[in-house]
């Protein structure tokens, strides 16, 4: 089997494009600033609309893989990428994974190209394996689990609004909720405190303040963590401050997870972990499924977990197969509304992930198993990079 085409189709969605803002957090010991999207000006040229991005490898015996790409930010591909993408790797073996995946982790330097930029096209080549075999994802690299239960991000702009979105989640069966409060660190003590007492001592509680505290205010914090009983406390303060975090995490008991704004360099993630900057290593398969693996078995043999970041690509069928492959991994991230689900049902695929009851299950199609209406589809598609 040989790969013949690489392309990108350009999707439109629904949600207008809107800028970012910086907004300042009051009542801080230290200047902090924090984004907020959705709140700057809408804009009103012909390319206001979001887009979506999904990548297609063509091999010479008739099967193609899919998997949707980073538009935007870390990791993002442009148009030039998608050109010497298919210049590395037309010819080559699509079943040949880690050949390529060598070829291209070790290249990103030579090509001047930011760590992960090749992940959906490694995506592309596992459902391609799948589709060969006629096998789901799952069963290519071996079940753990039928089905792993989510934790719902919480909301509220007062403690009450807060404690009664986590009360909902739990009557919708969700076992474990996040909370990104960026308040100042007393105020987000009370507000944490609110939600435990809400929910009582068995529902699982994430603590993310998006790295706005001081190492001061970490400890105070991470100690008020540890006596309500929270799972984990996530990017407590600036992820780079290397020699903090390994402070931090000896200081606390509470495991700490500090590289979500890193881990699409799978090699910066891993050392973080191996020098103790961080307990858990955060990681999204938009990166790739090859370096997934590999991080979760280096957390594994170090005997700690990787958690997944967000949906991961073709709006949550790749997390779902490797959540449910991987033993050392506890939860599935998943957001108010279903927002997710919603932009892949708009560009045509029909069964993106929902949870039921709290959890969430890859389905059993070869491949990543996602199910399309190509007419839907092709009727969002702006370009075609090809």
């Amino acid at each position: 089997m040989k790969i013949t085409n690489v392309s990108l189709s350009v999707l439109e969605s629904d949600q207008a494009v809107r800028d970012f803002e910086l907004i300042k957090l009051h009542g801080q010991e230290r200047e902090r600033w924090l984004h907020s999207s959705g709140v700057g000006p809408q804009r009103s040229t012909d390319s206001s609309r979001q887009h979506e991005f999904v990548l297609h490898v063509d091999t010479d015996e008739g099967i193609t893989g899919h998997c949707t790409a980073i538009s935007e930010g870390v990791a993002s591909l442009t148009k030039r990428d998608v050109e010497q993408l298919r210049g590395l790797v037309l010819g080559e073996n699509p079943l040949h994974r880690e050949h390529l995946y060598q070829k291209l982790h070790q290249g990103t330097r030579w090509v001047y190209r930011v760590a992960g930029w090749a992940g959906a096209f490694d995506n592309c080549l596992w459902d391609i394996a799948g589709k060969a075999a006629d096998m789901p994802v799952w069963a290519l690299i071996g079940r753990v689990r039928e089905s792993i239960p989510a934790y719902l991000n919480i909301r509220g702009a007062t403690i009450e609004e807060a404690v009664e979105d986590a009360q909902a989640a739990v009557s919708q069966g969700f076992v474990s909720t996040k909370d990104h409060f960026y308040h100042p660190h007393r105020e987000n003590i009370l507000w944490l405190t609110a939600i435990r007492d809400a929910v009582g001592p068995s529902i699982d509680l994430m603590h993310d303040p998006v790295g706005i505290y001081t190492y001061d205010e970490a400890v105070i914090v991470g100690r008020s963590l540890e006596q309500l009983g929270y799972r984990w406390f996530e990017e407590p303060i600036p992820e780079r401050s290397h020699n903090r975090l390994k402070q931090l995490a000896s200081e606390l008991s509470i495991p700490i997870i500090a590289n979500e704004t890193l881990m699409f360099d799978v090699d910066i993630s891993a050392q973080w972990m191996i020098s103790g900057a961080t307990d858990l290593i955060r990681y999204n398969a938009r990166t790739g499924t090859t370096a997934g693996l590999k991080l979760a078995h280096l957390a594994e043999l170090h005997g700690t977990n990787v958690e997944f970041n967000g949906n991961g690509g073709l709006w949550g069928l790749v997390h779902a197969h490797l959540l449910c492959s991987i033993q050392n991994t506890s939860y599935y991230e998943y957001f108010p509304g279903g927002w997710h689900d919603e932009t892949g049902k708009s560009m045509g695929m029909t069964n993106p992930v929902t949870p039921i009851k709290g959890r969430i299950s890859p389905p059993d199609g070869p491949g990543w198993g996602a199910e399309w209406d190509w007419d839907l589809f092709n009727r969002r598609v702006l370009e075609v990079w090809d």
